[in-house]
This record gives structure tokens, sequence and C-alpha cells, in this order.
């Protein structure tokens, strides 16, 4: 359906994606310098610090409380004041330090896409269920910053920001500030409709953000587990190719180090643009040929030359969102799909005309031992679904999900395995989590 944008360039090496870490970065103190006039100060995102004679410019503040840290992070390089503020996106951990920064420098101006109030709205709409939907990836890694701010003798956490941007902008804004001419573009991408790129034409330099996602180089999370708005492939897709058409020399992402050199993000941001396009392609015409999310999540996979990683977002949960994105939650399955009772009503019953739990585990652990992980699943959910504190059911899918975890490779995915091993291995049903300062990606 898109061959007419897919290029011949493919890859000269191996794909980035092997070399780069998966996992969000870790906040800590300190900040390096990419290069005479960028700083760079790893938080939960990225922020950066462009220097000019006329005052700074910093892109992204990170959560409330890590504003501070960055602040301190900076000033070992520079004291001159900041002048603006940029954000790349809405999620909290770009906008979250944006008041205390406003307290500390009087008149900064904040500039952000103009898709941001309607992009926070949403945010602050769910934010009690996002908290607690994130806390099974998050929750641990709160804990440990905080323990490692009160080791550097940091105790004193600002409160998160719902700031309102100075200036908001539809498409591109330009502005020079101290010689340094800077163009910001409008591009919805692989996380919010309200990001939008930093291009600085004088040094071919631009500041993604997370556009494609948290790592570079993975396909991208067109639905994320803890649940968020779809994203159209599509969207994204044309993402990957508005930075590309840019012909950057460096490109300054979200997480992680800078990707750097001319052809290597050429190729890279085509392969990942066309590996968006064919999984898009083929669930499109697996849909017109009648096929079902399941079947096509099981078949659909990349060609050795789209390969990129899958440690972020995963082909297969592709597959489904781009299914639902189209057609919705009604599968078609069956008529209880569009009824309030749920297939867990019936878990008693099946397990009376099973004769009782035992069989069903029994039945479970042969599946698990045959490698059917996820079949064994299935069976447990009806097991513990009637007696969710039975042991022996608890235990053998405590087993299945380490099965799973086994082969991975994915940080959500991982997370939640860990997660639901702990609840199953704990004595009882575990109540869910809850942090405020929930961590989207």
């Amino acid at each position: 359906m898109h061959d007419d944008k897919k290029a011949a360039l493919r890859r000269s090496g191996e794909p980035l994606y092997r070399s780069r870490p998966v996992e969000p970065n870790a906040a800590r103190f300190g900040a390096r310098r990419i290069n005479a006039f960028i700083l760079q100060c790893e938080a939960f995102s990225n922020s950066y610090l462009l220097q000019t004679p006329a005052g700074n410019i910093q892109v992204n503040a990170g959560m409330g409380f890590e504003a501070p840290v960055i602040k301190q992070s900076y000033e070992a390089f520079t004291q001159d004041p900041l002048t603006h503020l940029i954000f790349t996106q809405g999620h909290v951990d770009h906008v979250g330090g944006a008041d205390w920064l406003r307290q500390q420098y009087p008149g900064l101006q904040i500039i952000a896409q103009a898709g941001n109030p309607e992009h926070q709205a949403y945010d602050a709409r769910l934010h009690a269920f996002r908290g607690s939907r994130s806390a099974f990836a998050f929750a641990d890694k709160f804990r440990d910053t905080f323990a490692y701010y009160a080791a550097q003798g940091y105790t004193d956490f600002p409160a998160q920001a719902r700031p309102v941007p100075d200036l908001l902008f539809h498409e591109r804004h330009r502005f020079e500030h101290g010689g340094l001419e800077v163009e910001l573009i409008a591009v919805p991408g692989a996380e919010t409709n309200d990001s939008l790129v930093v291009w600085l034409p004088q040094h071919r330099i631009c500041l993604t953000g997370n556009l494609f996602g948290c790592p570079f180089g993975h396909f991208p999370n067109l639905v994320t587990i803890r649940g968020d708005r779809y994203r159209d492939a599509l969207v994204c897709a044309a993402a990957a190719e508005t930075v590309r058409a840019l012909e950057p020399e460096l490109i300054l992402y979200g997480h992680h180090g800078p990707v750097e050199g001319r052809q290597l993000i050429q190729e890279e941001l085509t392969v990942l643009r066309d590996a968006i396009l064919h999984v898009h392609d083929a669930v499109v015409e697996g849909m017109n040929a009648g096929k079902d999310v399941h079947t096509l999540m099981a078949e659909i996979a990349l060609p050795p030359e789209l390969e990129v990683g899958q440690g972020y977002g995963k082909v297969a949960w592709g597959v489904r969102a781009i299914w639902e994105y189209y057609a919705g939650w009604f599968h078609h399955r069956s008529t209880t799909e569009l009824y309030a009772v749920p297939a867990g009503a019936v878990a008693a019953d099946i397990v009376e005309l099973a004769g009782g739990i035992a069989p069903l585990v029994a039945r479970a652990e042969t599946k698990l031992a045959a490698g059917e992980a996820e079949q064994a699943l299935h069976v447990l959910d009806i097991a513990l679904q009637a007696d969710p504190a039975h042991r022996a059911a608890r235990a053998l899918a405590a087993d299945a999900h380490r099965a799973l975890l086994e082969d991975s490779g994915n940080f959500w995915l991982s997370a939640w395995l860990r997660h639901q091993i702990q609840r199953l291995e704990a004595p009882g049903e575990q109540g869910a989590e809850t942090d405020y300062r929930e961590k989207p990606q």
C-alpha cells in the first residue's frame, strides 16, 4: 500500500537498538556536555540545555521533584539565566518541573505545541487511574530515586506542575536567540498528539524527545499496557519520515545518549518508518480477508530487512492496537462481548463441572510442561477466579509467569510478569499499588 514511500536504503550494519539500553533512564545528579553549547541531564526523561549569549534554553523540565536536581546539574557548567523552556511533549516527566523553574527564573517563556493543553487535561482527568496502572512498572524506580536523592542530602520535593505555556503553535515556530536559530516543528508521534521536535538548522541537530517511543530504534507502543489512548500507526510512521527528511547529523533523544551520523540516522528512520507501515498494511490486509485479531497477532512478523527492537512496544501488541483502532472493542467472537457479565462469572460453574480446582491445576501443569505457558494461564485464570487463594493454582500460575519472563525481552512485559509473580507468591490477594507520580510512556 505504501510502496511509493519505501526507500531502497537499508542498514549498512547491525540495527542500532542492539547496542543501546532498553530500560528508561534512572534519575541522577550531574549533567554532561554534548558539544560546545549543549548539555544533557538524564532524569526520568532527558533534559537538555542550549547555551547562548542571550540566555539559556531548556528542553523539558523533568518531573516536579527532579527540577532542582536538573538545575543544580546544569549549574556545574553555567550560571547564565534560563530564558526559554520548551516541552517536546506533555507527559509528566517532561513538564512537571515547569512551575518551580518559573519561580527561579521570572520572565521564563514556556513554549509548547498547540495540543499541549488538551493532553494535560487528558492526563489530569485520568490521574488516579494512570497512577495505579503504572505502579507495577515504576513504583520501585520512584522509591529508589527518592532514596538516592536522600543519600545526596536532598529531600525537598517540589510539587508536580500542570503548567500553562506562554506560547502555543500549530505547525512551525521559528526564533533566533543569541545567534542560535531554533525551529520548532509540530509532529504528533508515538506517545502524544502534542509532540514537537526542536530543529537547530545551523548545526543539523534534532531534539526529538520520545517522539518514536522510549528507547530509540524500537517498534512504538501503539497502546501501552498501563492504559492509554490508541496511537495511530500512520501518524507514527509520518513522524519518523518528518525527522528523516530533515537529514539530521545528530539526534538528541528522550532517553539515553545521542544518535550520531547522518547515514546511520537515515537508515534507522527509514527502517522504523517502513516497519510500522509493514505491520499496518499487513493488519489491514488481514482484516479485509476476514482474519481475527488473534490470528493476525500470531502471524504478522517483520522481515529481516525491517528488524527493529521490541523492547518497549511489540509487533503483536501493535497488531492488536491497529485492529482495535480501526474496528473497536467488539471482535464478533461472542454475543457476550456486548453485555456486562464477564467470562469469569461462570468460573465457579466450570470448576464444579470439572470436579474441583485440582483437575484444572493438573491440566494447567500438563500445558506448562508442554511449553504452553499461555494456555496454562487460561486454565488457571478459571481456577483462580473461582478461588483466588488456592495455593497450588497460585504457585503454578507464578511458574507460568516465570516461564514467560524468560522469553520476554520487553520492558513493560517483564515488569508486569515480575509484578504478577510477586503478587501470586504473596499470601492472599494483593491490592493494586498506587503511586501518584505516574510515569507514562
